[in-house]
């Protein structure tokens, strides 16, 4: 007969294993991230860390990160569910955000501003250098961020203070600089010769295609288009993928090289068009409604 104390080790062994079986990978596992729970349980930051830190090792030292900063990037301003859960259960907490998430909060209305901070705190690391410097644009209270882990200082982007307060060799997440012909100029601004520079979720292109034209290498890149999504993790293919009507995401292509995004785009629309007809509109229920 087993023991009682043998027994309850038992039992603590097989409720470890039921309740963490929904953590990812250490390196947050190949493919498209579970849509949206790889916001929520850090596979999202974990396959971005390994892609930049691939990206590093492999002599990158100027690399873009683009991904939804929330689950439900165009619906930000309406509040969904899962935005507001995703603001109240990871954002505010892993901030330490003063005072919470609470509607009207600054948090609550620059829901993607703070989440870029975040991700720049979650992914920063990767990059190595001798320190961790997150800069921003948008309207991000940094006093409100209690909890910075890693970062060793945040900054506005181009203000006098940030470049003052630079350091050798240390990193820089820029997040969401704007259009990639400024990106050269914020690095030379901000950051020492040789250092890492990574830019991060820029919301805003001068070119209708994928990632930019400036030579940054396109570590890890998840971006929805017409039915679907395109993703790439360093070094590995950039690939399209279908979104369903339940929600599960199906690879249709890979490509050695960045693709067109009209290419792209019209394969995986085909796809969905001749599967699902007009069945598979993520906002309208009962064509297909996810949200």
């Amino acid at each position: 007969m087993l023991s009682s104390s043998f027994r309850t080790i038992l039992c603590w062994i097989v409720l470890y294993s039921n309740c963490y079986a929904f953590i990812p990978l250490i390196d947050g596992g190949k493919g498209m991230p579970k849509l949206y729970d790889g916001w929520f349980n850090e596979q999202v930051s974990k396959q971005a860390s390994t892609a930049v830190s691939k990206a590093i090792a492999a002599g990158k030292k100027k690399i873009e990160v683009n991904f939804p900063p929330v689950p439900n990037v165009e619906e930000v301003k309406f509040g969904t569910p899962l935005n507001q859960r995703f603001g109240k259960t990871i954002l505010a907490k892993d901030l330490g955000i003063k005072g919470g998430y609470k509607p009207g909060s600054d948090i609550s209305r620059q829901l993607i501003a703070y989440a870029n901070i975040y991700w720049a705190k979650k992914i920063g690391p990767a990059a190595g250098g001798s320190g961790l410097c997150a800069l921003s644009s948008e309207p991000v209270n940094f006093s409100d961020v209690t909890k910075r882990g890693s970062l060793s200082r945040l900054g506005v982007i181009n203000s006098l203070e940030a470049r003052q307060q630079g350091r050798d060799k240390e990193t820089i997440v820029c997040c969401n600089p704007g259009g990639e012909e400024t990106w050269d100029r914020i690095a030379s601004a901000h950051s020492s010769p040789g250092a890492n520079f990574v830019v991060l979720n820029n919301a805003y292109s001068t070119t209708y295609g994928l990632g930019n034209k400036k030579g940054y290498e396109e570590a890890y890149y998840v971006k929805r288009i017409s039915k679907g999504w395109i993703y790439r993790s360093f070094p590995g293919p950039w690939e399209a993928y279908l979104e369903k009507p339940d929600g599960s995401v199906e690879l249709l292509k890979s490509w050695k090289s960045k693709p067109e995004l009209r290419e792209a785009a019209e394969l995986v629309r085909t796809e969905s068009f001749k599967r699902f007809a007009i069945n598979n509109d993520r906002w309208t229920q009962g064509f297909g409604g996810r949200l």
